[in-house]
Parts: C-alpha cells; structure tokens; sequence
C-alpha cells in the first residue's frame, strides 16, 4: 500500500529536481530516498523516473502521477489542521439555546461577540427553547450548550448546570398601572392583590418559579391574571394591561417602551442565570464555556 512518506518523497524529488537535494531538504539518506521510491515504482508497477547521469526526469507515468500525488498530500495537510482545529475547540459549529428570558444582549451578547472574535473559525446556531427543553436535548446530543434561569426543578442524567451570573429583578407594570409613576422602591407585600401574568408550573422552574417563591416570602402567592405567559410575549401582555410580572433587569433591553420598570425594595430579589452543557463536553463546549465565564 502506497504511504504519505512515498508521496511525499516522490513530490519532493520531482519538484527539487535530483535525488540528493531531495533528500538533503527532507533530511534523510539518499539511500533511503531511493528505496522507497523504488518500493513505490514496485507498487504502481511502474517506473516514474528516469535515471540519467544528469539529473531524473519524470516519465510519462510520473507526470500523471505528480499532480495528483501533490494534490493528495495538500489535502491530507488539510484534513489534519482541520482535526487539530476542532480537537482543540477552535473549529465547528456551536449549537446553542437560551430561555425566553434570557435575552440575547448586554453582557451575555458581549461574551459570545467576545467568544466569536477569539475563534474565527466558529459558527453558533442559536434557538429559544425552555429550560426543560434545553436539557432534555442536551442530554439527547441534540444541543450542546443552554442559557436558563434557576432554579431547574428536574436535572437530566449528564447534563452539568453552571451559574454565570445574577441580575436584578425588577417590577415590570403597564404604563397607566397605579405604581407606573411611582417614585420609591417596592415592597413586595404590596402586590399581594395584584394579577401576575405569570405564575409557575407545578413540573417547571426558571423565573416564575422564582417569582412566586419570593413572594411567598412576603406573604402571599401572585394572584394569576386572565391571560399568562411564561414566555418573552409576557411584555406585550404587560404593555396591554393584563397584569405585571416580576422580570430581570435585562428584560428591559427587548422591552416596549411604554413598559415601566420598578426597582424591588428586597435587595435579594435576583435572578441567576446558569449555563447547561454534557457532563464531558467537547473541546468546543470547553472553550465556549471557558471564554464565556471569563467574559462575564
């Protein structure tokens, strides 16, 4: 079976035009060079040089055989950066997920902007799914990393959860609610009469789950309003009135304009955001995942 090492002797000899230059750039003995050129004319059953006083020259056979033999070892040094690029995490495509109310902006958008100019060679493919979702496929293989918020109620086998970071929440009402002009922080035992647009599932955790926790702790549990979402459409349903939420500070980025947001008088109102990925990522998640911590 022919070898790179052939090849690229072969190569080398047709393109350096003798034997002894050849092997003097390829650091090896003549000899050497020689044999195994002849154990490559042996193979192909065929001669690709001709042997003269002067200097060897390619025969018919040779000139077929020279392009391709150089094309095959540009592609095999091809084939092996790419390797060596995607073992280490510097090449492929990323596919990652985030929560509804985990925007893609601010800090977290920095970070991955951040990730992206560091490796060049990286493409994202980025989806909104729910916390449950994310981890189920990831588990699966389907994604490799997610962004959510805790609390997670139901953990996956393999999948590792990562806090990143916390954020405050904040009142978010409609802008003709009575505490839109409102000029103090809020307590929240004063929403105990209020409608929540969004109140948690007894299966599912994230920000709701967390909403009605801390206000439990005050007293009381948010009232569900008419019409509830867990889901970004959650501010269109503010901005028309339905009820309020208690949303993190940069839900304010994606936000209409007319929505007010009110600071919480409670300073341990906060949200964190977590990242999911496999228990044993790939080199590729590994970076991410790295470059990402730093950044925020």
């Amino acid at each position: 079976m022919i070898s790179t090492r052939q090849l690229r002797y072969f190569v080398e000899i047709a393109e350096s035009g003798s034997f002894s230059a050849a092997a003097e750039r390829l650091f090896v003995a003549q000899s050497a060079l020689s044999r195994q050129i002849k154990e490559l004319e042996s193979q192909l059953q065929t001669p690709l040089f001709e042997r003269t006083a002067r200097q060897p020259r390619l025969t018919a056979a040779g000139e077929a055989f020279y392009p391709r033999a150089r094309n095959l070892l540009g592609e095999l040094h091809k084939a092996s950066e790419m390797a060596t690029q995607v073992g280490n995490g510097q090449l492929g495509t990323l596919r990652l997920s985030h929560s509804s109310t985990v925007p893609m902006s601010g800090r977290l958008l920095q970070g991955i902007s951040s990730y992206l100019q560091q490796c060049p060679d990286v493409s994202m493919d980025i989806v909104k799914l729910s916390s449950e979702a994310q981890l189920e496929e990831i588990a699966e293989g389907r994604l490799e990393v997610g962004l959510l918020r805790l609390p997670v109620l139901r953990q996956r086998e393999g999948v590792r959860i990562v806090p990143l970071y916390s954020e405050r929440l904040l009142l978010a009402v409609p802008p003709d609610h009575p505490l839109a002009l409102n000029k103090t922080a809020i307590d929240l035992a004063q929403l105990k009469d209020e409608a929540f647009i969004s109140i948690p599932h007894p299966q599912r955790g994230g920000l709701s789950y967390l909403s009605a926790e801390l206000c439990m702790r005050a007293g009381f549990f948010p009232k569900a309003a008419r019409v509830m979402s867990r889901k970004t459409t959650q501010l269109q349903l503010i901005q028309a009135g339905f009820g309020i939420a208690l949303l993190p500070e940069s839900m304010q980025d994606i936000a209409p304009a007319n929505i007010h947001f009110l600071p919480l008088a409670d300073p341990d109102c906060l949200s964190t955001i977590a990242l999911a990925c496999r228990q044993a990522p790939t080199a590729l998640v590994e970076q991410f995942c790295q470059t990402l911590g730093e950044c925020l």
